[in-house]
């Protein structure tokens, strides 16, 4: 009988404050309401000097996604718990792994080519092992990123081996 009511409150679940799922995204949600305020200090630049967007738009819409999107990896959570994980996965330190050689990379060869290889590399190592998903993701994902800062924000990218063909 004893047995039983220790199991019983073993399988009690947590409220949903007490939960880890809920703890890291108000973490996440809290820094990213703080750094959202702060966008709103930000100077407004004249029309006459303004090259695409405001300064203070895109930091504004990206903590917003941010914050949205944590809203909904919470909830999912609820729905399906976190399974708890010893050890993090070797994709994981891969991943890690390949921005420290995209920034090496971005530095001394091309920012775009930078893009590509880790779009490649990162999807390789989560699982992707199809070649024409990972060239198509190679080719494709560069190209939205360098559409979305060029025409839409109006920022160049720095010169490199790729960047210095377009801009000639």
């Amino acid at each position: 009988m004893k047995n039983v009511q220790n199991q019983k409150r073993a399988n009690k679940s947590l409220p949903f404050f007490f939960r880890d799922e809920f703890r890291v995204s108000l973490l996440i949600i809290l820094i990213s309401v703080a750094l959202l305020i702060t966008t709103f200090t930000f100077d407004i630049v004249p029309p006459i000097l303004n090259r695409g967007i405001q300064p203070a738009t895109f930091p504004k819409a990206l903590l917003i996604l941010i914050i949205a999107m944590t809203l909904l990896i919470c909830y999912l959570a609820t729905k399906n718990p976190w399974k708890v994980e010893k050890k993090l996965p070797r994709s994981f330190f891969l991943t890690l792994f390949s921005f420290v050689i995209f920034i090496i990379v971005s530095k001394t060869l091309d920012f775009f080519l930078a893009i590509s290889a880790l779009s490649i590399f990162v999807s390789y190592c989560w699982g992707e092992k199809r070649l024409f998903y990972l060239l198509l993701v190679g080719i494709i994902f560069p190209i939205i990123v360098f559409i979305f800062f060029e025409t839409i924000l109006g920022l160049r990218f720095p010169p490199g081996i790729i960047t210095n063909i377009y801009y000639s």
